[in-house]
């Protein structure tokens, strides 16, 4: 059997079709759960894309086990090599299951689906450089992990799957992150007004959208810590019994320690010019236990800490749109995706610091908040077949735009 032959008719078949299927997965750094959407694809005359529709999206949590799991193998002092294989061939049985429910969710045949593309779990992204040794001496390597085998998710949803998506990018020498931007620009540019659009999942990341912008005018980054702390700090002072603030009550009845989020805003990374991106390796255990050390050497209540790390994550957004993008872009909205959309607090005090300029949701502009990224994914996944580089080289610091993904047929 010629596989090589057999990957370039499915990729033929795909391109040919003016309509296509795709789910896309995605599995953030919350460590949360797996989003799962089914998205309508359509393509004009030239195969460029016509319209992106969401067709359904479900939501599986992980189990409290699985999660424990999976945050061991976020940091080197508890990942183990076990945890680490089961995990790479077990977190796909739990998407294959969110499939079946955004399958069940949208009525339509799993054999009408074209394609399922997988942005696995993130465990570690180390986008800076460093020595490794090489053939011919020292060598600068980066890379980025994503857990979750693609063999498993096709043998037990019997439907093709592109995974792998971040690994092309960091090859041509970019950071593999962020790569959302390329459906922001798709479903909330305006041809009259600037936008940002502003993901608060595990870490924070903003798409710049100028008006009436092309692809090559789109800007994004990784603003910092997004729920992470914010988690940590919710899971930690009641035991684990909960595990985020819901909409943001603590905070709201605590009182943010300003002189502390000021000190917390000296980390070197957010005087970093972009591209960049970060992720647990940096915002993880290891930071939110001297976090919590410092707010309990200055007295700070449960819920002042609980504000305190929301203030920082507004403060770290704030200051990203006034050092990197409001010099160089008029906006007239930021629009949240993902968790953070759903707590009030914190948009309260993004709003406070960005005054005239809308804060809303992408919810109401048409977009779950937190669908916004297996939809992204399932349009990367959806370019790769067509042929065409997902990632934005000005966005990720790649040296050139690349078709990204591997497939499971």
């Amino acid at each position: 059997m010629d596989f090589k032959r057999d990957e370039v008719r499915f990729r033929e078949a795909y391109a040919s079709k003016s309509k296509h299927l795709v789910i896309g997965l995605m599995s953030g750094t919350s460590l949360d759960g797996v989003d799962a959407t089914l998205v309508r694809i359509m393509t004009g005359a030239t195969g460029e894309i016509a319209s992106v529709k969401l067709v359904a999206h479900s939501y599986l949590a992980y189990s409290d086990e699985l999660r424990s799991i999976v945050a061991r193998l976020c940091s080197p002092e508890t990942a183990r090599i076990d945890d680490l294989t089961y995990a790479g061939y077990g977190l796909p049985e739990w998407y294959a299951k969110a499939v079946d429910l955004v399958i069940a969710e949208s009525g339509v045949s799993s054999c009408e689906v074209d394609v399922i593309s997988m942005h696995g779990q993130t465990v570690w992204h180390a986008p800076v450089a460093r020595a490794f040794p090489g053939p011919d001496g020292d060598i600068a390597v980066k890379g980025t992990l994503q857990l979750g085998s693609s063999a498993v998710l096709r043998e037990r949803t019997g439907i093709p799957v592109i995974a792998d998506l971040r690994a092309r990018d960091m090859a041509a020498g970019g950071e593999g992150a962020p790569l959302a931007p390329y459906i922001d620009a798709i479903l909330f540019g305006s041809k009259t007004e600037g936008r940002i659009v502003q993901n608060i999942g595990g870490i924070g990341n903003a798409t710049v959208v100028p008006a009436a912008a092309t692809m090559e005018d789109i800007i994004a980054f990784d603003t910092g810590p997004g729920n992470m702390i914010i988690d940590a700090v919710v899971a930690a002072k009641t035991d684990g019994k909960e595990r985020y603030d819901p909409a943001g009550s603590y905070a709201a009845k605590g009182r943010a320690s300003e002189a502390l989020v000021q000190e917390l805003m000296k980390d070197g990374y957010f005087s970093r010019k972009p591209p960049k991106s970060t992720g647990r390796e940096v915002y993880g255990a290891a930071f939110t236990a001297g976090f919590l050390e410092r707010t309990a050497s200055i007295g700070l209540s449960f819920e002042d800490t609980v504000a305190t790390a929301t203030a920082f994550t507004a403060e770290s957004i704030a200051r990203a749109y006034r050092d990197f993008i409001l010099p160089k872009t008029k906006v007239a909205a930021v629009l949240v995706a993902g968790g953070g959309a759903l707590n009030l607090t914190l948009l309260g005090m993004i709003r406070e610091r960005l005054p005239g300029i809308l804060v809303s949701t992408t919810a109401a502009f048409g977009v779950p908040d937190q669908a916004r990224e297996a939809i992204a994914f399932a349009v990367l996944g959806h370019e790769s077949l067509m042929g065409r580089p997902g990632n934005l080289p000005a966005v990720t610091g790649a040296r050139s735009p690349v078709v990204l993904g591997s497939i499971t047929l």
